[in-house]
This record gives C-alpha cells, structure tokens and sequence, in this order.
C-alpha cells in the first residue's frame, strides 16, 4: 500500500548535526534524482527536517530526500541513538549512527557524551571506536560536572579508566562536588592508576605558581 506523494517544495537547506534515527513503514521508490528509494522497515537517519513534507535522509551509502509521511506515523524516532547503541553495549548499531553522521559528542538529557555511557557501562569495544573518531571529545563535563574518567572510576571499571587516560583524559578535573576522579573510585587499582596521572599534573601546576612569583 503506498500513500500519495506530496507537493515538492524547493530542497530544504541542511543543518549538519540534526540526526534522528526512524524506521520506514512503506515502500518508496524515487522519483527525481534528489530522493531516495527505501523498503519498508528500512532504517532511515534524518538529517533535515526543515520541511514539513520532504524530509533529507540517508540509507545505507545514499542520501536523498524523503516524502515525511512515509515514516512519521505509527514509528517512533530515536532521540539519542549513539547513546542507546552505547549503553546496550552494541557495537555494530554504534558504528552505523557514526558512519551516518550522528555526532559522537551530542549531549543528552543529562549533559552526557556517548562516552560517559561507554565509560559507565565498562564498555570497552564502544570506548575504543569512538576513541578512534578524531574530533571525541575526552574530557567533556556533563551537568554534574562529571567527565567520563569520572564515570569508569566511580564504577570501578580499571580497563576503561587506563583507555581514557591514555587517550589524554584530564585526571585534575573537579566535578560539580569538588570531587577528582581518583576520589569517587571504589576500587585501589582504579583509584591508583588516576593518582599517577593526576600527580604529574599538580606539581605542574605547584612550579608554574611558583615560577609566576619569581
């Protein structure tokens, strides 16, 4: 069953980082160069939304433009799909949000980075693809003031806090509780490891003091 196709506006201009993730519930085959042909259940990732009838998205390799009422009734969209993939721990659906664009630095509700949940959840695999995207950013604060060393140290998790501090994790940070990392972990090897690199950083600090009183 197809639903009749809307009127086409002119080409809605992109807003790059606007990615939401929808499943197609019908077929559509394309019928100018700019759209895109989609089966049913297919995954779509919406990267504009400026118009209200023809939305840009992309599916597998291509892009293109999409008729909205092809997917917006009865699915629902994902809001934070990195951030799901991550806390379930699944590497494969992760990979597809990064290749298709949705930004591993987004923030959710809570001010949180995908790598927040990678480092709560002792996720390894997922910490260390998005590690490899070149623009992660390590040391991001969420609204609590927590970076993502703080997360794997509160949970104990030694692997993931010797991942992030040697992807140049900040171990001097303070969280909104005036708390470092090294102080919320729960466990000697973890709260260890972070001492060691937070020391260097300290008496850094001490002789730069020093030195601006000379």
């Amino acid at each position: 069953m197809s639903k009749p196709r809307p009127v086409r506006p002119p080409p809605p201009v992109p807003k790059p980082g606007q990615v939401k993730v929808v499943r197609a519930i019908y077929h559509y085959e394309a019928q100018q160069a700019d759209e895109l042909t989609f089966d049913e259940d297919d995954t779509l990732y919406i990267m504009d939304q400026s118009s209200p009838d023809w939305w840009k998205a992309k599916c597998g390799n291509k892009v293109g433009l999409i008729p909205s009422n092809y997917v917006e009734e009865n699915t629902k969209s994902i809001d934070y799909p990195l951030h799901e993939a991550v806390k379930r721990g699944n590497v494969t659906f992760m990979e597809e949000c990064i290749s298709n664009r949705v930004s591993v630095n987004g923030l959710d509700k809570a001010g949180s980075t995908p790598l927040h949940w990678a480092a709560h959840g002792g996720h390894t695999e997922c910490l260390r693809t998005l590690l490899a995207v070149p623009n992660c950013q390590v040391n991001s604060q969420n609204k609590l003031g927590d970076t993502p060393l703080h997360s794997a140290a509160w949970k104990g998790h030694a692997s993931e806090v010797e991942l992030l501090l040697l992807h140049g994790a900040r171990a001097d940070l303070k969280n909104n509780e005036n708390k470092l990392a090294y102080e919320l972990a729960k466990d000697p090897e973890t709260a260890a490891l972070i001492q060691q690199a937070v020391k260097p950083r300290l008496q850094s600090a001490e002789y730069g003091d020093e030195d601006d009183s000379d």
